[in-house]
């Protein structure tokens, strides 16, 4: 023990300045990692070759071992060029958020925020009515990333979005119902629209079984795009919604709309929350 305080003694130190902004770039790099993983099919292949990185460490270190030593240092590199073909999904999925970190929201000047909230009043109408129906949904509101290859799987409309008009697209048993209908400023571009399921294992361990294709496709087109996806689930008429590969679910409409205000409209949103907050005489609730 005294000899194990000594060497940790010896090497604190040795610590400076550079040595701690080192260990914290270290530190930073694999919890983002991490992060970008988590509650993915990765993980688990993640932890998988942790587990097996420690075992043969373990092996090689304790034991001596000469061939499976040398097999080891033989099949390293080409683990090094496996692991990026494995985690090729997330490594792009990662790059793409980097890519739009810089990105600021289009909506700045007035007439396009009006525009924007003029369209969520439509699509927080018309989640709350299909829910009351337990008609099954899907709206994709559409932001920076570009949708066109999912377009062109539906049928084109290009029409003005409404509350009526989103009820009647997913009215069932009608053509458009089936798939997804894609939301652009005040547009509805297309309906019938096929999204890609997610592979993400979120809704598998989930202990509900109302999430189906619906929801995995809300959950896909999130993890592949900024697109913000809002589901009505056919079962039970619960709401939720999707953002960067993670959904909420069982929202009411007054939350529904408060999220969706504080993607398009983050400073209307901070405002309104105050206001709630200190003055909750001027919002009565709408069920009131």
């Amino acid at each position: 023990m005294a000899e194990l305080l000594s060497d940790l003694l010896f090497i604190f130190q040795r610590l400076d300045w550079l040595s701690l902004i080192d260990i914290l770039l270290v530190t930073v790099i694999f919890f983002s990692i991490l992060y970008l993983v988590r509650d993915t099919q990765a993980m688990v292949l993640l932890r998988g070759i942790i587990l097996l990185l420690v075992l043969v460490a373990l092996l090689t270190s304790l034991v001596n071992l000469p061939a499976f030593s040398w097999l080891v240092r033989t099949a390293l590199p080409a683990m090094v060029i496996a692991i990026p073909v494995i985690f090729a999904p997330e490594i792009r999925r990662a790059l793409e958020r980097i890519g739009r970190a810089g990105t600021f929201l289009r909506s700045s000047d007035k007439n396009t925020a009006q525009e924007m909230q003029e369209t969520i009043q439509a699509v927080v109408s018309a989640a709350a009515r299909l829910s009351a129906r337990q008609h099954g949904a899907l709206i994709i509101l559409q932001r920076f990333d570009n949708l066109d290859e999912y377009l062109h799987s539906g049928v084109l409309i290009d029409a003005g979005v409404t509350p009526e008009l989103l009820i009647q697209i997913f009215y069932p048993n009608t053509p458009l119902h089936d798939g997804a209908a894609v939301v652009s400023g005040k547009k509805v571009l297309a309906a019938a629209c096929v999204m890609p399921l997610s592979a993400s294992g979120i809704l598998a361990r989930s202990p509900e079984r109302q999430m189906g294709l619906r929801h995995r496709a809300a959950l896909g087109i999130s993890e592949v795009s900024d697109a913000i996806a809002v589901v009505v689930s056919e079962e039970t008429g619960a709401i939720s919604i999707a953002h960067s590969g993670r959904m909420i679910r069982r929202l009411d409409v007054e939350r529904l709309e408060n999220i969706l205000t504080a993607f398009y409209n983050p400073e209307k949103a901070s405002q309104e929350n105050f206001f709630r907050r200190h003055f909750p005489y001027l919002f009565p609730r709408k069920d009131e």
